[in-house]
């Protein structure tokens, strides 16, 4: 069985001590690939640098929507740049809005449609952070498909914790929907809903660790690669099918969406 995590930040100091043996965990997990989101551009260098430590390790750059405040046109000019220097680099972001810690929406709009405006540019996808902000995102998306003529976009809706309405939205517009540890969690009602009507073909799974442990490494203090098999596991449960063929499918569109040609 193979696993793919599609949204990690191992970068951060809490993993250091430790990194080969959470990698050696991650392997015995069935975990084959990662993909690395970046939450600003000077974050890069150590995360390609960790690439060059973990083969299996690909990576995003952009600016996360709450550090809207530092985009410039230099931002914009330093992520396609970055972009194009690599060529592990497999999206643009994490980027989108987020109201539930800043109201800066007007910032967080402009970052975040020039960040589309770069992976539209180099045919990536865009990893889209989302949170207390589904209609305005509907929205902007919306707009800007119909100002740049796009028909379909090509990214991820991570860490999704919308409704299963709001996840409609955002299928129509063409994104996968990636789930975390939240929905392992015994009350996350409306998400486990909204994993369970997900077209198999759109569905990711991801840890987005060091956050978020799922059941039953809730408690713990640090969320890790090898625990995105928990959540694969509570995605089958919810759908009613095999954990081998909930991790045969988001591997396949993994691979799809970002492009992996080593992965089988």
């Amino acid at each position: 069985m193979q696993l793919i995590d599609t949204h990690v930040h191992i970068n951060f100091d809490v993993f250091q001590p430790e990194l080969e043996a959470v990698a050696q965990r991650w392997r015995e997990a069935g975990v084959v690939r990662l993909v690395h989101s970046c939450v600003e551009p000077s974050e890069f260098g150590g995360i390609q640098s960790l690439a060059d430590r973990f083969s299996e390790l690909s990576f995003a750059v952009g600016l996360h929507p709450l550090d809207a405040d530092k985009w410039t046109d230099e931002s914009a000019n330093q992520i396609l740049s970055l972009a194009k220097s690599d060529n592990r680099v497999v999206a643009i972001g994490e980027t989108g809005l987020d109201f539930y810690k800043a109201d800066n929406q007007r910032q967080q709009e402009q970052a975040f449609g020039g960040q589309l405006t770069i992976a539209h540019q180099l045919g990536l996808p865009v990893i889209i952070h989302c949170r207390d902000a589904a209609a305005a995102m509907w929205d902007f998306l919306q707009r800007f498909a119909q100002e740049h003529r796009i028909s379909a976009f090509k990214g991820v809706m991570h860490c999704w914790g919308g409704t299963p309405e709001e996840t409609q939205w955002f299928l129509d517009l063409g994104f996968y929907i990636s789930f975390s540890g939240t929905v392992t969690f015994k009350n996350a009602t409306t998400i486990q809903a909204s994993a369970q009507m997900v077209p198999i073909d759109r569905l990711l799974v991801e840890t987005d660790c060091p956050f978020l442990a799922p059941v039953p490494k809730r408690g713990e203090r640090r969320n890790e690669p090898a625990y995105v098999r928990y959540v694969a596991d509570r995605v089958a449960q919810l759908r009613e099918i095999s954990l081998d063929t909930l991790a045969d499918a988001t591997t396949q569109n993994a691979n799809r969406l970002f492009q992996f040609l080593d992965v089988v």
